[in-house]
């Protein structure tokens, strides 16, 4: 209805009823909000998930003590993490903004996903991922202690191994810091054969944030959700933790070996961080190392 119109109607019906009249016959909006696309639907999800992070600040700052409690007393901090919760593991340490302290243990028959089917497929991963006793065949391999500090992460909370490695770290005496989605493993069951979960073996746990099933966008005509977002919360938390850490390592007059890139710090400081903190990795894993089954062998000699 143009200008004139209006005024004509206003004329002849009187201000007041032509206020009715358009009361009563609303016009559609000529520039009604569209409705959101999936790529903006995910995008408003992980603004929700920053803001579950940003909510656990005491938690963060809680676990990056402990680490960096660990690390300055020249222990390590294990990082074990199966299926795609891999990521969170080698995002911690080694890449790009990382430093050594921390021992990654990622096995490749749980976490070799990109052949999906066929010999070392997904089905044969996701099957061992619940084999009990595996997480203590794991653990053999290192000479734990109380001085040190784990980090388990897993979005259900409620695999086996994942579990067992979380029981295996605090059996030890040592801290034990959990990464999940708390929405998703109280909507789960777990696979272990007395109910526990991860969160149970845990002294801190720490929420991705991810809903349940962790796909966070619905597609119109799909009935199934599809892009998740415990990858986005969880690498905050990892990176969070990470700046923390640094910041107290620093301060204590031992400022980490961070692997920095060419174009930050140069080609050859560059290289020079790299291998120095290669070399510290190997020596905290032998320092580690150095007395793994010594008492064993002494009983054997006996």
């Amino acid at each position: 209805m143009t200008t004139m119109t209006s005024i004509a109607f206003g004329r002849r019906f009187g201000d007041r009823e032509w206020l009715n009249l358009i009361i009563a016959n609303p016009r559609p909006r000529p520039y009604a909000v569209p409705p959101m696309s999936p790529s903006d639907q995910y995008l408003k999800k992980c603004s929700e998930i920053f803001n579950t992070i940003a909510a656990q600040g005491d938690a963060i700052k809680q676990a990056a003590d402990w680490f960096a409690e660990t690390i300055l007393a020249d222990r390590l901090v294990h990082l074990f993490g199966s299926g795609h919760s891999r990521m969170f593991v080698e995002e911690m340490w080694p890449r790009y903004g990382s430093f050594p302290g921390f021992n990654p243990i990622v096995e490749l028959s749980l976490t070799f996903h990109n052949l999906v089917s066929g010999a070392n497929g997904q089905r044969q991963a996701m099957f061992l991922e619940n084999v009990p006793g595996l997480a203590g065949r794991i653990l053999r391999n290192f000479d734990l202690s109380a001085n040190d500090c784990a980090f388990v992460a897993s979005s259900s909370g409620c695999n086996v191994v994942p579990i067992e490695m979380a029981e295996g770290f605090k059996n030890a005496g040592m801290k034990v810091v959990a990464l999940c989605s708390k929405q998703h493993s109280g909507a789960s069951t777990s696979k272990r054969s007395d109910g526990m979960k991860l969160q149970d073996f845990a002294d801190l746990v720490l929420d991705t944030g991810a809903p349940v099933g962790d796909a966070m966008v619905f597609v119109d005509g799909l009935d199934t959700p599809v892009a998740p977002g415990s990858t986005v919360g969880g690498c905050m938390i990892v990176n969070a933790i990470k700046a923390e850490v640094a910041a107290r390592l620093t301060s204590a007059g031992r400022p980490p070996k961070v692997l920095s890139a060419a174009a930050v710090v140069g080609a050859e400081r560059a290289t020079s961080l790299f291998e120095a903190a290669y070399d510290e990795h190997a020596r905290n894993m032998a320092r580690l190392n150095a007395s793994i089954g010594v008492e064993k062998e002494e009983e054997i000699s006996e």
